[in-house]
């Protein structure tokens, strides 16, 4: 067992790690939350990885827009590791125990990733905003250097802010509790077992969150004001119901991943509750992941097309 804490200076402990508590308030559900869990983040994994192979190995998928949707399967096959497979281990086993680097380690990998997410989807808005409002300029604006710095910027924007905000909050004195109910380690929960005035903590984290989520959500608003404007312009209603098409799959992965994690971070500390903190957890960390490969495959009919190609290949080789 991790030893809970130790004697620091004055009348206070230190905490040297912490107990993740996640599902133990459902100790009969703990072998069925393991296999849902499990076949969800197999799923997740498996998904987003076709997606991955289909977009590199296809050509007709060699677009600015299937770029990106491979970096976006990709970045949600890491996010997904950052958190399942620790809770996983503490379902199977039993033993909720995380030390102080593991905690902060998967903290900061995940609000880092979190960053990416918010970038590369207002990227994504932007490429479907020049695809639609600016055709014959296109294959100019979105080349290949272009959406490749496009990538890499969301990939490395925010390692540094969030390297810093993850210092700051493993910075701040944790004493009396080490018992952190949720199911991986978070900033708000993190915060409320701090010792001491963490109200400069809660105003970075919103800080932090304005930049890294409310401003991608701006402008990716921005896009598609522009972009609806102009399909409501075109003559042609198949016209408009493609450009839709192209559209509507990436808004709704905008809205599952944004919408719970604006009411989790900006939501007053008062009106916390770890139900509540739970449950819109488990959308962006499971429901957007796992709807990310049904919704682009599903309602796309490039992505349809392209497994159509690559399945008889792969049944041909067998039958050789």
């Amino acid at each position: 067992m991790l030893p809970r804490q130790q004697r620091a200076e004055g009348n206070f402990s230190s905490v040297v790690g912490f107990v993740l508590l996640g599902f133990s308030d459902l100790p009969n559900l703990q072998g069925l939350l393991f296999g849902i869990f499990s076949l969800m983040y197999t799923f997740i994994i498996i998904g987003n990885g076709i997606i991955m192979i289909i977009t590199v190995v296809d050509s007709a998928l060699q677009t600015p827009m299937y770029f990106f949707l491979a970096n976006f399967s990709s970045l949600e096959v890491c996010y997904v590791s950052v958190t399942v497979p620790r809770i996983l281990v503490n379902l199977w086993t039993q033993n909720r125990s995380i030390s102080l680097l593991s905690c902060a380690t998967q903290m900061c990998f995940f609000l880092m990733l979190g960053s990416t997410e918010s970038f590369l989807l207002a990227v994504m808005a932007y490429d479907r905003y020049v695809a639609i409002c600016n055709p014959l300029l296109y294959p100019v604006v979105m080349n290949q250097k272009v959406c490749t710095q496009l990538a890499v910027g969301s990939w490395i924007s925010g390692i540094p802010v969030q390297i810093g905000q993850t210092f700051q909050v493993f910075s701040l004195p944790f004493c009396g509790s080490n018992q952190i109910n949720h199911f991986f380690c978070d900033i708000p929960l993190l915060i409320k077992l701090a010792c001491g005035d963490t109200s400069r903590n809660e105003i970075c984290v919103y800080l932090v969150f304005i930049l890294f989520s409310m401003i991608p959500f701006v402008l990716i608003l921005s896009s598609y004001f522009r972009i609806i404007s102009t399909i409501l312009k075109m003559p042609s209603t198949a016209s408009q119901f493609k450009a839709f098409s192209t559209c509507s799959s990436h808004l709704i992965v905008v809205v599952l991943f944004f919408g719970p994690g604006t009411i989790t971070y900006l939501r007053p500390k008062s009106n916390h509750s770890a139900g509540t903190d739970k449950m819109f957890s488990l959308f962006y960390i499971f429901v957007t992941p796992l709807f990310n490969p049904i919704i682009y495959s599903l309602r796309n009919r490039d992505v349809i097309a392209a497994l159509k190609r690559l399945l008889p290949k792969r049944t041909d080789r067998r039958s050789l």
